[in-house]
């Protein structure tokens, strides 16, 4: 017998010993591991649906749910009922914030060309057109666009039947210098076309489109002829009489005669990308577009913070327009935030454009001896 073999055999049950040791205290650290996340994730649900101190938090992410494709899921944090009544409420509560009279009153427009520039008595220079600023808060970055004179404004739709449009395309087949999505359209399955808008579109002063199917009144978010801001619930005969000349449906409502309309961020209607319009007391347009929906840049805001937002820039009048994947803000033919649909740019009804020279803009009536109810939202484009 070599007598060289025998320490290898006890060299090897050494080590079949060790790899057997490792191998068991690696499945203990495994075991434990595991059981910690196990009691961390039955802590952290008891917190998030029995805390008291959860609720706020567990209502905003039911909110947030509520404005996407997955309104659904809302019920598995707060049960059905209750998101029933939540939407019941919130609908609720956004049409009385469109009730209170708007008696805001602006300026003359400024000047927004060369002539008479040097009227003023310090000889300043006009402020340009549209000026751009960047915006950011708590896990939201977006951008307000300024608009010095209101008269300048004018609701752009798509330019063929049966299919919405995209605002970049608007703003380049019109000459705008820049655009914002506007109003909401029926988007069944959140792959709608584009086409059927929600409550009444005008533009020029006359209605385009009335799909309120019966409703006396609406809540709107337009312009009248001197570029006054006119945001709440109206019926169709009070906008002929305001003399109405842009508008779409939309709501709510967040800011009139200078106060804000929201409390609080518990009553913001959660978390997402956002689109909001605006009036100063001199009469310029603001126009707010916050990003979300992206981790690594911006989660999204609520309408607490889109007022906030407003009232600092001194807007006396706001509303919400449409927001989500529609989000998108258009300068000199570029998109300048960063939208959230994974599709990209989206299909919309409405969007307010900013030219130069509106009056020689001619927009048709695309929807003109149509029947609203024989739309089909949900028709693929052609």
């Amino acid at each position: 017998m070599n007598s060289s073999s025998l320490p290898q055999r006890s060299n090897a049950r050494t080590n079949k010993k060790t790899r057997k040791r490792k191998r068991t205290s690696f499945l203990r650290k495994l075991s434990r591991l595991f059981l910690v996340l196990v009691i961390l994730i039955i802590a952290g649900g008891s917190w998030f649906y029995l805390a008291p101190s959860a609720r706020n938090f567990r209502y905003t992410v039911a909110d947030t749910l509520i404005t996407t494709q997955h309104r659904h899921w809302a019920k598995y944090i707060i049960g059905e009922d209750e998101l029933k009544t939540r939407v019941a409420e919130y609908s609720d509560r956004f049409s009385h914030m469109g009730d209170e009279k708007d008696t805001h009153v602006i300026e003359p427009p400024p000047i927004t060309d060369d002539e008479g520039a040097g009227d003023t008595q310090d000889e300043q220079q006009p402020k340009p057109l549209v000026e751009i600023e960047q915006v950011s808060g708590t896990g939201y970055t977006g951008f307000v666009m300024i608009v010095n004179d209101p008269t300048k404004v004018r609701l752009g739709i798509p330019a063929k039947v049966g299919s919405g449009e995209k605002v970049t395309s608007m703003v380049e087949r019109t000459g705008a210098i820049a655009g914002v999505n506007g109003g909401g359209f029926a988007d069944p399955n959140w792959k709608g076309n584009g086409f059927k808008p929600i409550g009444i579109v005008v533009s020029q002063g006359k209605l385009y489109y009335n799909g309120l199917g019966g409703k006396k009144s609406t809540q709107i978010v337009g312009l009248d002829k001197q570029g006054k801001m006119l945001a709440g619930n109206y019926s169709l005969e009070e906008l002929s009489k305001l003399g109405v000349q842009e508008a779409v449906s939309f709501q709510p409502r967040l800011i009139v005669n200078g106060k804000g309309l929201i409390k609080n961020a518990a009553e913001g209607w959660g978390i997402a990308p956002r689109t909001a319009m605006g009036q100063r007391a001199d009469g310029a347009i603001l126009f707010v577009v916050i990003d979300g929906r992206q981790p690594s840049y911006s989660i999204g805001a609520n309408l607490y913070d889109v007022q906030q937002i407003m009232l600092k820039h001194g807007a006396v009048i706001a509303a919400n327009l449409d927001g989500g994947s529609s989000t998108v803000l258009v300068k000199d033919h570029e998109i300048v935030n960063k939208p959230s649909s994974q599709y990209g740019e989206r299909y919309l009804p409405t969007a307010f454009l900013v030219f130069e020279h509106p009056e020689q803009v001619d927009i048709p009536n695309i929807w003109e001896g149509l029947d609203p109810a024989k739309i089909d939202a949900g028709k693929k484009r052609n």
